[in-house]
């Protein structure tokens, strides 16, 4: 199936998106691919994908359609643009939504569907820039069961697991989920190295006294360790965590779910993005630091 399959990636010269059409073209789909900065994605023409001078081009011949764009209103403006990725989809294609953009966006995507005659799948993805270029993401489905077959080469290119979820929407809910626990793990390690350092401790004694038991986490780890080299190279930018933590709490608020920590750190990686917002979500640690 997967050699009969043409793709679309929009949004493919971004962290995660690069990643990812490179693994689609790897896996012997047809690939087509746009971004908003054409450069971005010229690399890919080398993999054999054609490069759309529109949403609309590189939407054309696509059986599937990704989207892989920072936020809801970026996803809908590419897609329902007069030259988006709906103005040149064919009939019976597939729209799946990878980006994160949280339950409300979701909605404005499902009702956008809605009136067309395209299927959607939601469909974010968990990891960050390395997992995304060596198709190690989970991907968090949820969409009508029929198409699975369809959208399923897509995932298996570009990740290590899928878990499909339910009804469309329900993907976007679960990344919210796993969104909320990242920025708490980040607070916390912020928090503790910080707390180190101002007890005048060297904080590579709090990785030591944790290794090895139930406390210790690899991703904490590694985060802790870029606060302490104080190297921010971006893996998973600031300004889109602190976006996360927004649509996380966003969602909380709906429900009336009182999540004071959560919001406390939505608000602290808010305050950290004018001046940090395109460094690596560790450095909210900044912030902080003594």
């Amino acid at each position: 199936m997967a050699d009969a399959l043409n793709v679309a990636v929009l949004g493919a010269g971004g962290t995660m998106g690069s990643g990812m059409a490179r693994n689609i073209a790897h896996a012997g789909i047809e690939l087509s691919v746009w971004d908003r900065t054409r450069a971005k994605v010229e690399p890919l023409a080398a993999e054999g994908a054609r490069i759309g001078a529109t949403p609309a081009e590189a939407a054309a011949d696509a059986d599937v359609i990704v989207t892989m764009l920072p936020d809801a209103d970026i996803v809908l403006a590419t897609m329902c643009s007069e030259h988006g990725g709906l103005a040149g989809a064919r009939d019976g294609s597939v729209w799946v939504q990878m980006s994160t953009i949280g339950e409300q966006g979701t909605e404005r995507c499902i009702e956008v569907v809605g009136q067309l005659g395209v299927e959607f799948v939601d469909a974010p993805v968990l990891g960050t820039k390395q997992p995304a270029a060596d198709g190690k993401l989970v991907v968090m489905a949820s969409g009508p069961e029929q198409l699975r077959d369809r959208v399923q080469p897509v995932f298996d290119a570009v990740g290590q697991r899928t878990i499909w979820v339910g009804e469309a929407g329900a993907g976007s809910r679960l990344k919210l989920v796993t969104n909320a626990w990242l920025v708490s793990v980040v607070a916390g390690v912020a928090d503790a190295v910080t707390l180190a350092q101002g007890l005048d401790l060297d904080p590579a004694l709090f990785l030591e006294a944790i290794a090895g038991q139930a406390l210790d986490a690899p991703y904490a780890r590694i985060k802790a360790q870029a606060m302490i080299d104080r190297d921010f190279e971006p893996t998973f930018a600031l300004k889109h965590a602190a976006k996360d933590a927004r649509l996380a709490v966003d969602a909380a608020e709906r429900r009336e779910l009182d999540l004071p920590v959560l919001a406390a750190i939505a608000r602290r990686m808010a305050e950290a993005v004018p001046a940090h917002g395109d460094e690596d979500v560790s450095a909210t640690y900044l912030r902080s630091a003594p």
